[in-house]
């Protein structure tokens, strides 16, 4: 992680961590970096509904466009969107604007290269040294080289086009509960799921500026759980702020995590002779019990650092298919080059109308491990898990857990995570790493 740039881009308290000028020096410098290499850079935009976004959204045009760069506008929409038409509309770059799953007054800036994927960290370097001061002014576009800003609501619409074509099946007397955590997919989900036949149940599509996240989507779940449990739904959906990452509900309000996503998706793309190697990635974080019971499958999983990006990278240099993260992110690498929540929601609804079943019967071969997770809140989270590390490797071998204490690449915490056959030995390392941080 960068000084600026975390596991998921750019990410902070709005107006105080990352500002309109910060916007502003990120637009100049990719403006002129790729304008350097191309002649004349074309930058895509995307943000979500916080109030925030449109103050970044401007800030970072001016930059590019002051650059000599195009910057194309698609207004609200998700994060694999962008991802989607920059690789496909030949863009050099895409940046979303979002802080995710995180409360309104946090945002982000996160970027894509040409191919739709995060942006090396060569590039993140360079800008990281501009913020800081550390780098030549660079020169201001003139005349008739002034950039433009393009308004390109066209890119959205093709992006949902491109949704609906992923589906085999129609959904046609399925009901279906959505939570769009009044962000990214308010609009989206419903267009996406309506033109495919579904009856959709819609909660988490009223933004304000103020209320994304705010008890509602992939973090809240509780809301989408009582919905489907109401109302009978087959089955539900929650999205978080920027639609990269989804959480399911079965027919019985029981949640479904993204390591029992990787388990449908993995066997169904298996049954279609689509699971390149008979493998997948996952993550430090997912639960043992993923990799146990694809391996009774035949499949072997692949663990890496957590993060969008490192599952990406994986991926590439494994060639898997299908990786992700517990938390939602799911990639799939056959339709998008990021996670994509909406994208995950499909798959696991084709695996479901051609099963002919609910999807609480696609984990019958699925068995969790009893795992805790602990969020904790520290002003140094690198320095505090350097301190804590020695303790967590003995705390493995005396209560036979397995331990991930980690610094957050997207908020000021660290995340605990003990896994093992007992429960109350997993409760038990949590509370004495909680214990040991907190002195």
């Amino acid at each position: 992680m960068g000084k600026y740039f975390g596991t998921d881009g750019f990410r902070g308290e709005a107006g105080v961590t990352i500002t309109a000028e910060h916007a502003y020096k990120v637009g100049l410098i990719l403006g002129y970096v790729f304008g350097r290499r191309k002649g004349k850079c074309r930058a895509v935009i995307g943000k979500d509904t916080r109030l925030s976004s449109y103050m970044l959204e401007y800030a970072l045009a001016s930059g590019l466009t002051a650059a000599g760069a195009d910057a194309y506008i698609l207004h609200v929409t998700t994060t694999a969107s962008v991802s989607y038409i920059t690789r496909c509309d030949g863009f050099d770059c895409g940046i979303m604007i979002s802080a995710s799953h995180n409360v309104f007054s946090d945002n982000g800036i996160k970027i894509f290269n040409s191919q739709g994927e995060k942006l090396e960290d060569g590039i993140i370097a360079v800008i990281e040294e501009y913020l800081d001061g550390n780098v030549s002014e660079i020169p201001l576009a003139s005349g008739m080289n002034i950039g433009r800003t393009v308004d390109y609501i066209s890119g959205r619409n093709r992006y949902i086009g491109h949704l609906i074509s992923l589906s085999a099946c129609s959904y046609k007397g399925l009901r279906v509960g959505l939570d769009a955590a009044n962000g990214s997919a308010f609009m989206i989900a419903r267009s996406v799921f309506d033109a495919l036949g579904a009856k959709t149940f819609l909660i988490g599509a009223s933004p304000n500026g103020l209320n994304v996240n705010d008890g509602v989507g992939s973090t809240h779940i509780e809301r989408l759980a009582e919905l489907v449990k109401t109302n009978s739904l087959d089955l539900g959906f929650a999205f978080d702020g920027d639609a990269d990452r989804c959480i399911v509900v079965d027919e019985h309000g029981v949640v479904l995590t993204g390591d029992e996503q990787l388990f449908i998706a993995a066997e169904y793309l298996k049954s279609r002779g689509e699971l390149f190697g008979d493998k997948i990635v996952c993550t430090v974080m997912s639960n043992g019990g993923l990799v146990k019971s694809l391996k009774a499958s035949g499949i072997s999983c692949s663990l890496c650092g957590v993060g969008d990006k490192n599952v990406c990278d994986e991926m590439n240099r494994t060639g898997a298919v299908l990786g992700g993260e517990r938390s939602g992110h799911i990639v799939f690498s056959k339709y998008e080059t990021t996670g994509d929540g909406l994208v995950s929601a499909i798959m696991l609804m084709e695996a479901v109308v051609e099963n002919k079943c609910h999807v609480s019967e696609l984990l019958k071969g699925y068995r969790a491990m009893p795992q805790v997770l602990v969020n904790i809140s520290v002003d140094d989270k690198v320095g505090a898990v350097r301190r804590i590390a020695d303790a967590a490797e003995k705390l493995e071998k005396s209560l036979d857990v397995r331990l991930v204490v980690r610094a957050s690449g997207t908020e000021p915490l660290i995340r605990i995570m003990a896994e093992g056959e007992s429960y109350e030995n997993c409760v038990e390392a949590c509370a004495r790493i909680r214990e040991k941080i907190e002195n």
